[in-house]
């Protein structure tokens, strides 16, 4: 195979000037173009149509909600290609209804691309999780997003405050907080209202999306799924927190029908 040559951008220098400025403005970071390159290659060789295949549709089998640490990259931590798990990554994998970021994909992942998993990954050595903890004031807007894990803290505060090792007390603040997290996924009308869809569909072997806590350790590369009933959060919240119920869906798609 021919080796492979970046495209032309369309602003290509033409004179002296714009020559030596475009390599100024890329000089920290060709390498990442050249790395891009071996990676077509290898792909490629690997299978001739991949790129292909991977332009031809979208339709992701995860919703992976984790940190923004770059020690957890998404698709290579769990072995899965392109195309299968769409991303949302902020700081310490939170779920906060004021994210719109975050909102906006989950809404988009539920109504559009139906995605059939979530998954909350939060992971050991989390600094976000370590300045949560810290009693300073760390500026707005980031004081502001690290109050929500502070909350996670008060709520599981008699068992935190039982651990006396420093450390084992960061690790379990890190798995109560993805806990939380994923009781926030709950409790939104975009993952209820998939929720009731999908259970009314008898196609389907069970309502969708599962929702799964994760943690990664960067110390050993092991992705670890977190021992935790979410039933047991559902059954105990849903007067408080429940916003559809199959009969209300049955007759919001009556009333569609038509519109």
């Amino acid at each position: 195979m021919p080796p492979l040559t970046p495209a032309e951008p369309e602003n290509t220098p033409v004179n002296g000037s714009e020559t030596k400025h475009y390599a100024e403005t890329h000089k920290d970071i060709g390498n990442l173009f050249e790395q891009n390159l071996e990676y077509v290659q290898m792909k490629k060789a690997r299978d001739p149509l991949f790129f292909e295949k991977l332009a031809a549709t979208h339709k992701p089998k995860y919703l992976w909600i984790g940190c923004a640490d770059a020690r957890v990259p998404a698709n290579e931590i769990m072995g899965e290609e392109a195309g299968s798990v769409f991303v949302v990554r902020n700081v310490a994998n939170m779920v906060v209804g004021t994210d719109f970021n975050l909102m906006s994909a989950l809404q988009y992942a539920m109504s559009v691309l139906e995605i059939p998993h979530i998954i909350v990954c939060g992971h050991y050595d989390c600094g976000g999780v370590r300045a949560s903890i810290v009693n300073r004031d760390h500026v707005p807007p980031l004081e502001n997003w690290l109050r929500n894990i502070r909350d996670v803290y008060r709520l599981h505060q008699k068992e935190l405050d039982a651990i006396s090792d420093p450390e084992q007390r960061h690790r379990r603040l890190v798995e109560l907080n993805v806990i939380e997290q994923c009781i926030n996924l709950f409790k939104t009308g975009a993952v209820q209202r998939r929720r009731v869809e999908t259970y009314m569909n008898k196609d389907l072997p069970y309502s969708t999306p599962r929702i799964h806590a994760c943690v990664f350790d960067p110390k050993d590369g092991i992705l670890r799924p977190l021992q935790v009933d979410l039933n047991k959060y559902l059954n105990q919240y849903h007067d408080i927190y429940d916003l559809y119920t199959v009969d209300e869906m049955k007759k919001m798609r009556l009333v569609n029908k038509y519109l």
